[in-house]
């Protein structure tokens, strides 16, 4: 069985409603010039503010999928400036990432928090992007591995083997979100084959080869190609270089495959 490269735009704090229009106009408008039957699954995630702009744009086209940059997993109640799964169904969201690193260390959110946004994600037939990742002090300590064998844990701790399947992980190293750094793409493999060892000793092989892991920080046009030729990546959750339209779409284009093999 194959995976479906995933190419998700994450455009963090970014585009009011006139820019997330433009910039969504120009996304259509690239898809529309590529084959549909290579392309990647290709998901954005506005701004909760764009988010109704952008469903209104991308409701009759199947090729592009709504994400969420966070939510809240209690349902409703005393929680100011929080936004609920109830809330996301309202437009036609599919994914929600979590655990991103920025929310991590600006918003001190922990483990067990992400994991319970997880459940509530996955009981409201939603999908998880969840990110892990290690600082630079942690690769050169050496503990990488074992820093992200316990991210993953805890985020799919009391997660069943069939939810698992349905969820994606993001691997991304904090050293290299927002810095022009890039892991190379060999290590960037091995370590998410590592993660995908921990999902087989969490669950089974089964459910680790079916699992969508994606690799984010500072992935470019550049970089793309020679990361999606990488066994073990199935994809790219992008930050700057999804806020322009062409770059996008270059992104889109160095993931067509005729097909990404499980190994």
């Amino acid at each position: 069985m194959a995976r479906k490269p995933i190419i998700a735009g994450n455009w963090k704090m970014n585009n009011n409603k006139a820019q997330a229009k433009e910039l969504m106009d120009g996304i259509l408008y690239g898809i529309s010039q590529l084959d549909a039957s290579k392309m990647p699954e290709v998901v954005v995630a506005p701004t909760y503010t764009a988010l109704w702009q952008v469903y209104d744009l991308i409701k009759n086209e199947p090729k592009v999928k709504l994400a969420a940059q966070n939510v809240n997993p209690n349902p409703k109640g005393a929680y100011t400036g929080e936004v609920s799964l109830d809330m996301l169904n309202d437009f036609k969201v599919k994914y929600v990432i979590i655990g991103h690193s920025e929310r991590r260390q600006m918003f001190a959110e922990s483990d067990e928090f992400i994991n319970q946004k997880a459940l509530a994600i996955l009981s409201e037939g939603l999908i998880p992007i969840i990110c892990c990742g290690e600082t630079l002090e942690q690769r050169e300590a050496g503990v990488t591995d074992e820093h992200l064998k316990n991210q993953i844990t805890k985020a799919f701790n009391n997660i069943s083997a069939s939810d698992a399947k349905k969820s994606v992980i993001a691997y991304e190293p904090i050293w290299a979100i927002g810095t022009g750094k890039s892991c190379d793409a060999k290590e960037a493999n091995r370590t998410i084959g590592q993660i995908r060892k921990v999902i087989a000793d969490l669950y089974n092989q089964e459910t680790a080869d079916n699992i969508r892991i994606l690799y984010g920080g500072s992935v470019k046009p550049s970089t793309i190609v020679e990361q999606m030729a990488q066994p073990e990546i199935d994809g790219g959750l992008i930050g700057g270089a999804s806020l322009i339209a062409e770059s996008f779409i270059d992104l889109i284009k160095g993931a067509m495959t005729d097909e990404h093999a499980v190994v």
